[in-house]
């Protein structure tokens, strides 16, 4: 069985990741590639798609958004996400038992004696109307049955977990500061989501494995399991294992594989790429090594805006008034910086709408 290091598995990543190449995709293909993208902090989806795409225009996301063909929802590892509208509904079902167990991880003494189901069909009666509420307003809209959990924890099992919820623009909106509004995905889709099948078979599991390792593989199941929150896929990677190949990575680890995916020469070169916080090509693994040094591994956890120089997590940045600043964790040679400085101007024309180009870069931390 041939063995990846992490310089080939960055590689990959990279190449599947839209990152080595700017893609000339459309945003909705883009974000159907990449299985989505995590979008708790609304404007951050913008600079993954800049980074991934030529000639980018976020009017083009924000048109995709109130047009209702991607949509941003609790799917993966309980985490907002922005996906398109397609998959929002072909996933949402095989994700409810994941969601509603991370919700009781936080809450479940807040939720003994609670029967979930009946809350479900109130929070369902609830949104029947369609229109926009608060996490807060449905949670008061549900209140008042024995035991009572906390509004926090009523709205989060509500929203997060119980009733599949959307929410709409215009949070999400480019350079647009909104407060979160939820409506059923149903009303705003104009359908239920998927049910999951009752025959013991999982189709939607084999897609999701076929899908991530798309846009992230050569890849373990812990890799899998750790981008999506979900514990019942060994069985779709089983009926799965005669049309994947296999390789090992420098940790003797198993990686699965679609056969004819991309798996770059560990020496092409790779360009200077601005990641926004919480960016699918750090946070979609368990073993993260491909990308970050483990010395940085916390960075990948905690929201950083990351620059990958040579395929890895080389700085962190930040922005602000028109101009990108620059934290490197190493020292640059002169070639490397002058790369980062060119792609910080760019993206600081683009967060500025062409008003600054101005890149600060500071000594290693």
């Amino acid at each position: 069985m041939a063995v990846l290091d992490d310089r080939a598995l960055g590689r990959a990543t990279l190449a599947r990741q839209l990152l080595l190449d700017r893609a000339g995709l459309p945003a909705v293909d883009a974000i159907g590639h990449l299985c989505g993208l995590q979008a708790q902090e609304p404007q951050e989806p913008f600079v993954g798609l800049w980074s991934r795409l030529r000639a980018f225009d976020p009017a083009t996301l924000s048109d995709l958004l109130t047009g209702r063909r991607v949509v941003r929802t609790h799917l993966m590892r309980r985490t907002v996400h922005l996906v398109t509208a397609e998959d929002a509904l072909s996933w949402r079902g095989r994700h409810e038992a994941m969601l509603r167990q991370r919700v009781l991880g936080v809450y479940r003494g807040e939720f003994a004696g609670v029967d979930l189901d009946e809350l479900a069909a109130a929070g369902r009666a609830v949104t029947a109307d369609g229109e926009p509420r608060s996490m807060a307003e449905l949670a008061r809209a549900v209140a008042g049955r024995r035991p009572d959990p906390s509004p926090r924890a009523l709205g989060e099992m509500l929203v997060a977990a119980l009733v599949p919820m959307a929410q709409i623009p215009p949070r999400g909106l480019w350079r647009t500061r909104a407060g979160v509004r939820n409506v059923p995905l149903s009303s705003w889709l104009g359908r239920e989501a998927d049910p999951p099948p009752t025959d013991g078979s999982d189709p939607v599991g084999q897609v999701l494995v076929r899908r991530y390792l798309a846009a992230f593989g050569p890849a373990a199941s812990a890799d899998l399991r750790a981008w999506c929150g979900l514990a019942g896929l060994p069985a779709a990677i089983a009926a799965m294992r005669g049309e994947l190949v296999a390789f090992r990575d420098g940790r003797g680890r198993e990686l699965l594989d679609l056969p004819d995916a991309p798996r770059p020469d560990p020496d092409t070169p790779a360009p200077v790429r601005f990641l926004p916080a919480y960016d699918n090509a750090i946070l979609g693994y368990h073993d993260r090594g491909r990308i970050i040094d483990d010395d940085h591994r916390g960075l990948s956890v905690t929201g950083a805006r990351v620059v990958l120089v040579d395929g890895r997590a080389a700085a962190t940045w930040s922005a602000d008034a028109g101009t990108v600043a620059v934290t490197p964790l190493r020292r640059f040679s002169r070639a490397e910086r002058t790369a980062v400085a060119e792609e910080g101007r760019a993206l600081a024309s683009f967060l500025s709408d062409g008003d600054g180009d101005r890149v600060r870069i500071t000594d290693p931390v």
